[in-house]
């Protein structure tokens, strides 16, 4: 097995991870398992942040490293909350506060499509100069008000256009298939069968 750490203090995160990259002879163990923090998130672009989330987690632990940085992108409020998306109300961060501040942003707007952007990066070594970058995109709209029970985040107020469900009303199983996070990780999972020799 090879150990990979996962540059993550989220765990529902975690567990979507987990499950969207199953099969493969990789041991993920979660970045809080050696007591380290949370590493910066200082840039304007969600590459950039998961590339030093990534070497944060590998500096600290001697290991690979998979991160990602994702988000919401409203096309009205050209692309914010993007890379904002988790702390976008403001600490202490909570999805419900981020889900109200994002409803009152868009209070009689008639566009209100968005879009989940995820950006995951997989590095060999702290200092990998051929980082792994795997990008996917979930498009839908801003509803009105917050449907559905799974997930996490901005789920329960975002319009999946191909299923017309809340991403909150969508069973874990369909979210992965289709989610941006889940597009990202099947493009990984397809790297690293070649890397891996799965």
């Amino acid at each position: 097995m090879n150990d990979i750490v996962l540059a993550t203090n989220n765990e529902k995160k975690l567990a979507e991870l987990q499950s969207l990259m199953n099969g493969l002879k990789i041991n993920f163990i979660p970045q809080a398992k050696f007591n380290i923090g949370s590493s910066e998130e200082p840039f304007n672009t969600f590459i950039e942040n998961a590339l030093i989330k990534a070497r944060y987690a590998s500096k600290k632990t001697n290991l690979p490293a998979i991160a990602d940085d994702s988000g919401i992108c409203v096309d009205v409020l050209s692309g914010k909350p993007g890379v904002h998306s988790a702390r976008f109300a403001g600490e202490p961060a909570s999805d419900e506060k981020n889900n109200n501040k994002l409803l009152d942003c868009l209070k009689n707007k008639k566009n209100r499509r968005a879009h989940y952007h995820c950006a995951i990066v997989f590095i060999r070594n702290v200092d990998d100069p051929e980082p792994i970058i795997c990008e996917g995109q979930w498009y839908g709209e801003i509803l009105e008000a917050p449907r559905g029970k799974f997930g996490f985040g901005y789920d329960p107020i975002f319009l999946d256009f191909k299923t017309e469900k809340a991403a909150a009303e969508l069973d874990p199983e369909v979210k992965n298939r289709i989610s941006h996070r889940g597009q990202a990780l099947q493009k990984l999972k397809q790297k690293f069968k070649i890397i891996y020799e799965q």
